[in-house]
């Protein structure tokens, strides 16, 4: 469908929690225009609606070698979880950051396909971590919110100084 522009900290739209979807149909052209946009990117692995000013909750993954098999969640929620792991993470909306996350090691996800069928998705490998990243983003959260205070503002002020350059 399209390409849209992905917001970038600290953008606040990025803080604004999505809400359910109600019409799977409605959210058609949303569902084609995330997986356009992620698969756009050199990196992207995933994408919520926050990240293109989207304000359902909606999101896509593809962790596939290929970026040949997109996933589609839409209202996910973790349903269960377990353990502790930690991971270096980045995101498409922080670009050029990466910080080391603690996130649970399991999740199981609950969420519907494109079609509005309900699924659930249990994963206690690297999909675990994309997933709790990409349902942040639908809780208006980034990874950055996960990091101490004084670890989020040196990394911070290191994406400004980024942003500023790039201008």
């Amino acid at each position: 469908m399209a390409v849209k522009t992905i917001i970038e900290i600290p953008d606040e739209r990025l803080r604004i929690k999505c809400s359910p979807v109600t019409d799977i149909a409605a959210v058609q052209t949303l569902i084609d225009d995330l997986l356009d946009t992620m698969y756009s990117t050199e990196n992207g692995i995933g994408l919520a609606a926050t990240q293109i000013a989207a304000t359902q909750s909606v999101m896509v993954i593809d962790i596939s070698e290929n970026r040949d098999q997109p996933m589609v969640f839409v209202n996910p929620e973790i349903i269960e979880s377990e353990g502790e792991t930690s991971y270096q993470e980045g995101c498409l909306s922080v670009p050029e950051i990466y910080a080391d996350v603690a996130r649970f090691k399991r999740v199981k996800v609950k969420a519907l396909d494109r079609d509005g069928k309900e699924f659930t998705l249990d994963s206690d490998e690297f999909l675990a971590i994309v997933m709790q990243h990409e349902i942040d983003h639908l809780h208006g959260k980034v990874f950055l919110d996960h990091l101490s205070p004084l670890k989020r503002n040196m990394l911070l002020k290191k994406l400004k100084k980024q942003q500023r350059l790039r201008q």
